[in-house]
């Protein structure tokens, strides 16, 4: 463990961070997240050997060891504030005020009383067939952010995206699968609003307020592990490799913003401790063309996992300034993982301003 400590210290010593209130597309380049990812920081790209392999790193699909089609795949995520102002209060109001953060209207409600704080929430259902070297599946995401100033005329300032698509992923091994080479194919139809409007009224989006656009998103990645004690891996993802852009819908005022290109590269180790015990530690270089101009704080992240007889995973991490922890059990039928991490709001200061998150996921089938 002392190995792992001096890990993380070493992390923890990067120069300060300059975070962003945004999507946080940098930072966060995937489509889909992984729970488990981001109980290590999401540090997670030379790790991945599940169905998240297909957003984090498709040569992971190398790894994959047994066919699974799980149709239930979700993962829901919100975060301190929301949850706060979602279940606070009067027991007999906890319901009907966790309703609202359902909508950005219930949320802009519930944040007149907190002020100064950023609402998150993320949903992601991916229901798919994952066999090694193939993964064809279907996903949608939801993310919401808004806020309200502290300021008596402050606005109320909103962030709604909704991404769906099929997926479709492949993996070729080279040399006995020392070298795995793979790419993911998504036909994203992106729905997205960013503005900001009174807080003081009722507020409802109009299927115009939105811009609308769908692009082929090509996602190629690169494993190299050496047949060596700790099996040290080394890996590369580039996101939208293809560097496409949306083409407008029929029916929207304009496009959502292009994604950036943004590639990762990773280092891990693996070693084996004992019969039923292994050891992951990761660690991540993102946005490593510069496409977002991100520090390098923000660009690092690191983690560990602990993995008990591939059923149990403990998992600790770093990312954005502040530390991960996830927990998870996994079965051929089904999978549960509870994680909470943290990202930085401010945009100068190195752990100025922490937005704690928690994610709860779960996936099931044969």
């Amino acid at each position: 463990m002392r190995l792992g400590l001096l890990f993380l210290i070493f992390i923890f010593s990067l120069g300060p961070a300059f975070a962003e209130i945004t999507f946080e597309d940098g930072v966060f380049p995937e489509l889909i997240t992984s729970a488990r990812g981001l109980g290590m920081g999401n540090a997670y790209a030379a790790r991945v050997d599940d169905h998240h392999a297909a957003f984090y790193n498709p040569a992971g699909l190398g790894t994959f060891r047994k066919w699974q089609v799980h149709l239930f795949n979700m993962h829901l995520e919100t975060n301190k504030t929301l949850w706060e102002a979602g279940t606070g209060g009067q027991v007999s109001n906890a319901f009907s005020n966790f309703t609202k953060t359902y909508s950005l209207d219930g949320v802009r409600e519930l944040l007149s009383d907190h002020k100064g704080k950023m609402s998150h929430a993320r949903y992601h259902f991916f229901p798919n067939m994952t066999f090694r070297n193939l993964s064809v599946g279907y996903m949608l995401a939801v993310q919401k952010r808004a806020t309200i100033g502290v300021e008596d005329d402050a606005k109320f300032e909103y962030a709604d995206r909704r991404d769906h698509g099929p997926v479709v992923s492949l993996n070729i091994p080279f040399m006995g699968g020392v070298v795995k080479v793979g790419a993911t194919l998504v036909w994203l139809m992106r729905r997205e609003a960013i503005g900001e409007a009174d807080a003081d009224q009722t507020f409802e989006l109009r299927d115009s307020d939105y811009d609308k656009g769908q692009a082929y998103i090509f996602t190629g990645g690169t494993k190299l592990t050496l047949p060596v004690f700790g099996l040290p891996t080394f890996s590369a993802t580039l996101h939208n490799m293809a560097g496409s852009s949306f083409s407008k819908v029929s029916d929207s005022n304009d496009t959502p913003e292009d994604i950036k290109q943004n590639l990762v590269l990773a280092f891990g180790l693996t070693p084996q401790i004992g019969k039923a015990l292994r050891w992951h530690l990761e660690l991540d270089y993102k946005d490593a063309l510069g496409k977002y101009d991100l520090s390098t704080t923000r660009r690092v992240s690191a983690g560990m996992e602990l993995d008990i007889a591939r059923i149990m995973f403990v998992r600790l991490g770093y990312g954005d300034g502040f530390g991960s922890v996830g927990i998870g059990v996994k079965a051929r039928e089904f999978q549960v993982d509870l994680t909470t991490y943290a990202v930085d709001t401010t945009s100068s200061e190195f752990q100025g301003e922490e937005d704690r998150r928690f994610v709860f996921s779960i996936s099931s089938g044969i």
